[in-house]
């Protein structure tokens, strides 16, 4: 997390806002695959 570090808003600059996006998505989308895969079981 340097860039959040170095920003202290995180969302001052373009790549700030997109590492903070990117994460969100996969963090939803990693969520969502681990619990459709339990709920199969």
């Amino acid at each position: 997390m340097v860039l959040l570090q170095q920003d202290p808003s995180g969302l001052s600059s373009p790549v700030g806002r997109i590492a903070v996006v990117a994460m969100l998505l996969i963090t939803i989308v990693i969520g969502l695959r681990f619990w459709w895969g339990n709920r199969r079981k």
